[in-house]
């Protein structure tokens, strides 16, 4: 009768524990909404392909976590951050949304974030580029995942200086990531004894850069940087191509370029490009791997934003699993006592600004003859390392950092 009992008494605190680790996940399923630009600027970078990646996680991951399912929504952020505000407050307020996901236009993901720590909800932001997300714009309800600008142009700027390239002139698309990208590029060229002869700034989006790049030719400047990114990089990239920018013996400067940016440019025309990307999908066996199955799914490789849209996915769902809760707070917490070991980055860790740091590449782009397909498209010239890649805590703005 007592070992009946002690039975009895061990199977109902086992379902109560079971249905109290349930419990902790509201509403008994876990919703990530996936926002970014669907279709215009910045679609080939993240876009329709970064949802499949999210999905790619999620399929992974078998679709529940202890027992809650897993659901996506996803929206079209237009690259606005009015749309994004309105989208996140109808997501978190009316449906349930526990973490954000993609976040591309730095704007949007500044204005979203804003949301996010009103409602006490989860962003990851996977496409963004502005350091600031972290620094000044730093919330405890967001992650800042793959890249920013502050490795950027510790990356190429630096090493296009310390090649000879001691005058600059930088051409910069109008918003949050381009004021940022310009900054963190200013003080490492200053800081490394060049300088910053001219700074035009370009609506964002911009057609047409013939009356840029005529700007650029005749300041003098030894290089020509382009602090933009995805259609704004390759119509300026195609149009300094077309009035010999680089045949008059100046140096083009790609700030942030995409994988997808020099495939549609091609290696003809952006051979030599040297630029920093926080992962490329033929660095190891483990990105090859996932990349395989990415291409398979989706026609393309993927871009580093892609991967690290699995990479954050994932570990953000690790970390529900393991805190057996989709309370903010907690699965923040957990994932920044976690360090990401997998497919996109070896030894990565979050910091208490919410920024994920990691080794960064300076890749440079292969010539014709050493390009095997298509997508064979960058040398990794060396590794930056992640200590001293990003932005040390030491010079931080963040209200959650004690300096």
């Amino acid at each position: 009768m007592k070992l009946i009992k002690k039975i009895l008494t061990t199977a109902v605190t086992s379902a109560m524990l079971a249905g109290s680790a349930q419990a902790a996940i509201s509403d008994n399923e876990v919703r990530i909404g996936y926002l970014a630009d669907m279709s215009g600027t910045y679609r080939d970078l993240a876009g329709p392909n970064g949802l499949t990646a999210l999905e790619m996680a999620v399929e992974d991951f078998g679709g529940q976590v202890n027992g809650a399912a897993i659901k996506i929504v996803s929206a079209d952020d237009r690259n606005s951050p009015d749309v994004a505000s309105s989208t996140v407050r109808q997501w978190v307020e009316a449906d349930g949304v526990d973490m954000v996901a993609g976040l591309v236009a730095s704007s949007v993901s500044i204005a979203a974030t804003r949301i996010l720590e009103q409602s006490d909800k989860l962003g990851i932001v996977s496409g963004s580029a502005a350091s600031s997300i972290t620094n000044e714009h730093c919330t405890p309800n967001h992650i800042h995942y793959v890249y920013d600008t502050y490795p950027l142009a510790n990356g190429t700027a630096q090493a296009v200086v310390q090649e000879g390239g001691d005058s600059w002139f930088i051409l910069t698309a109008d918003y949050a990531f381009g004021h940022a990208l310009e900054g963190d590029v200013e003080k490492v060229v200053t800081d490394n004894g060049g300088t910053v002869m001219q700074k035009v700034r370009h609506p964002f989006p911009t057609g047409d850069f013939s009356s840029f790049i005529l700007q650029a030719q005749s300041s003098g400047a030894k290089v020509v940087a382009l602090a933009n990114a995805g259609s704004d990089t390759t119509n300026a990239i195609t149009t300094a191509g077309e009035f010999g920018l680089t045949q008059s013996g100046q140096t083009l400067a790609a700030l942030l370029l995409f994988l997808t940016d020099v495939h549609a440019l091609g290696v003809d025309a952006a051979q030599g490009i040297q630029l920093t990307t926080g992962w490329y999908w033929d660095m190891d066996e483990d990105a090859r791997a996932w990349s395989d199955r990415f291409i398979e799914k989706t026609g393309v490789r993927p871009t580093m934003v892609h991967a690290g849209i699995y990479s954050s996915t994932m570990h953000y769902l690790n970390a529900v699993k393991e805190s057996a809760t989709d309370d903010t707070q907690t699965v923040r917490q957990q994932m920044m006592d976690t360090p990401i070991n997998d497919m996109f980055a070896k030894g990565g860790v979050i910091r208490e600004d919410g920024r994920m740091v990691h080794d960064m590449y300076l890749a440079q782009v292969k010539t014709p003859a050493e390009s095997t397909n298509e997508w064979d498209l960058y040398n990794i010239v060396r590794t930056i390392p992640a200590e001293e890649a990003y932005r040390p805590l030491s010079e931080s703005q963040c209200k959650l950092v004690n300096n």
